[in-house]
């Protein structure tokens, strides 16, 4: 069993992240039909925290993923600063 190429790592991240969008999109179109629906509260809300808890591992994905990049490539153009990654995971907090 060999190291995965960077690139194959980088695309199963993505692919994941995506899935992980995907399903809190799905969990959202779910919160707006049982709204317009005039579906229960408590199921509402319940439905609606599982799309906000899930957008927000999607952002704590997003800047581990950038944190990691800043890590192994510091000489990148597209290399964030700490100050910036401290304040997009503050953004999240």
């Amino acid at each position: 069993m060999g190291i995965e190429p960077v690139a194959d790592t980088r695309a199963a991240e993505q692919k994941k992240l995506l899935n992980r969008l995907r399903r809190a999109q799905g969990q959202l179109n779910a919160v707006i039909a049982a709204v317009e629906g005039g579906g229960n509260c408590r199921d509402v809300v319940t439905q609606l925290a599982a799309v906000s808890s899930a957008l927000d591992k999607a952002g704590f994905v997003i800047v581990s993923t950038a944190m990691r990049d800043c890590l192994e490539n510091p000489d990148n153009e597209n290399s964030l600063t700490v100050a910036e990654l401290e304040k997009l995971f503050l953004t999240l907090a």
